[in-house]
């Protein structure tokens, strides 16, 4: 059985940038520095469609 491709074009905010990427589990994580805050975006890996999103901010 062969999978089918899947092609997604994922935008990023002006001036982000993608510091690490890996898999876990069945979510392709990439780990982004958007302007010094540090996000984490969660993909399904077999669809590539956003599953989740977490930000990162200091405290005041």
């Amino acid at each position: 059985m062969t999978a089918a491709a899947t092609e997604v074009t994922a935008s990023l905010p002006k001036g982000a940038r993608i510091v690490a990427t890996g898999i876990a589990g069945d979510r392709l994580v990439l780990t982004l520095d958007i302007g010094g805050v540090t996000e984490i975006r969660t993909f399904d890996a077999r669809t590539l469609k956003p599953a989740g999103k977490l930000k990162f901010v200091s405290e005041p």
